[in-house]
């Protein structure tokens, strides 16, 4: 069974780009890439319509940069890192260039072992890098309920495998977002279209730079 495809709205032609730009530019030699963002709610778009889901409002604006990438969202709600570690090979099997790793959240609500989370992550960070793509690693918080020795520990696996697997990590992936009323749903949690303006404008540049990066070696 594949995985849904998210809409595509207006690629850009790639022949009007060359004739726009009268030398190969970065976004030109980027066209037609295909990015797989691997989540939990957060990226399935719980609580949105699909259009407003961030894999959806990413492509757009990724075309509107003049990156015509395709964004396959891959996001299950209520996810876990053991789910993700569970399904990458399949994920995979779309063949990505590029890998958008958005899991944890679910782990850090449920407390579970930061131990586990990590050994999860590495196991999927390694399957990708062993794919040929990309990645780029988002990073979580724990939830401040749970303690400041269960945040520390929680909070650093993200620095942690970027370091070990030398990958692109965006540092907290609702930064500017988490516990901000008004840019999240009534769930505190999720957040709305103005929070997901936000996440993408965050994003963007993070992914405009992996999009423009050869092969992992």
């Amino acid at each position: 069974m594949r995985l849904n495809y998210a809409a595509l709205a207006g690629l850009v032609n790639a022949t009007l780009m060359m004739a726009l730009f009268t030398v190969v530019s970065p976004c030109v030699a980027a066209q037609g890439k295909t990015v797989l963002m691997i989540g939990d709610s957060l990226t399935a778009g719980l609580g949105l319509p699909r259009a407003q889901s961030i894999p959806e409002r990413l492509e757009v604006a990724l075309q509107a940069a003049g990156l015509a990438a395709r964004i396959i969202n891959a996001g299950v709600s209520g996810d876990t890192t053991a789910g993700g570690r569970a399904r990458i090979g399949w994920a995979l099997s779309e063949k990505p260039d590029a890998v958008i790793l958005e899991l944890g959240a679910n782990d850090g609500l449920r407390g579970l072992d930061p131990k586990a989370t990590y050994e999860n992550l590495d196991v999927i960070i390694a399957k990708i890098i062993r794919s040929g793509a990309r990645v780029l690693l988002t990073g979580m918080k724990a939830p401040p309920n749970l303690g400041t020795e269960y945040g520390g520990e929680f909070n650093q696996i993200f620095p942690r495998l970027a370091a070990k697997h030398r990958i692109a990590l965006m540092p907290f992936f609702l930064d500017g977002v988490a516990g901000i009323a008004e840019l999240n749903q009534d769930d505190a949690i999720h957040p709305n279209e103005h929070g997901v303006s936000i996440v993408v404008g965050n994003l963007l540049p993070y992914v405009t730079r992996l999009l423009q990066e050869g092969p992992h070696e």
